[in-house]
């Protein structure tokens, strides 16, 4: 089945296969330079995220892919869907902010710092029946550091391919593979 195709890179020489190297390389990095700068005009690290829960069914389902932004100034209303992950967790959580408290900080009148209030959130799954004080490690309410970004948008069932190659290793070295075959024996 590839002896042909091995046939073919034999004869095309090693410029043309450098050639074909170069290109592969060069999609993946356009990739990674696509990535990082949605990550800055969104303002987070993960300006895509995909739901690997039904915690938030009936709103998002598993696979679903959400976008995301963490803009600076806006503070959190209850209804919003926010990522959040705490020091030490893996895998950021997308739930609903069910509760807030806004806490002014010290405004004293000699300072020439501008201080903002400081607050403090509470989460829910929709299809939980608790809230995620027991997700939170000992903590009480999540903080502004902890938010990740919040929930501007969503694709149905997009994400489905991230989580088949996750939980099935070999399709993904299978398909990285089958790419990295097509990006050398692919002539232009």
């Amino acid at each position: 089945m590839f002896t042909e195709e091995l046939k073919s890179l034999r004869r095309l020489g090693f410029r043309h296969v450098l050639l074909q190297v170069l290109n592969f390389a060069n999609v993946i990095t356009s990739g990674l330079m696509i990535w990082k700068g949605l990550g800055l005009v969104t303002n987070t690290k993960n300006p895509i995220m995909v739901v690997l829960s039904g915690s938030m069914e009936p709103a998002f389902s598993r696979g679903d892919l959400l976008f995301l932004t963490n803009l600076p100034s806006p503070s959190y209303k209850t209804g919003d869907i926010t990522l959040y992950q705490l020091p030490g967790g893996d895998i950021p959580i997308a739930h609903r902010v069910i509760e807030t408290h806004d806490i002014p900080r010290d405004r004293s009148s000699n300072s020439t710092l501008i201080h903002t209030d400081k607050q403090l959130l509470l989460t829910k799954g929709d299809n939980n029946y608790i809230d995620d004080i027991q997700l939170y490690q000992g903590l009480d309410w999540l903080e502004r550091r902890h938010i990740v970004g919040k929930v501007q948008g969503f694709f149905p069932y997009i994400g489905y391919v991230t989580i088949a190659m996750n939980d099935f290793p070999q399709l993904k070295y299978a398909l990285l593979g089958a790419l990295g075959l097509l990006a050398l024996v692919q002539r232009e």
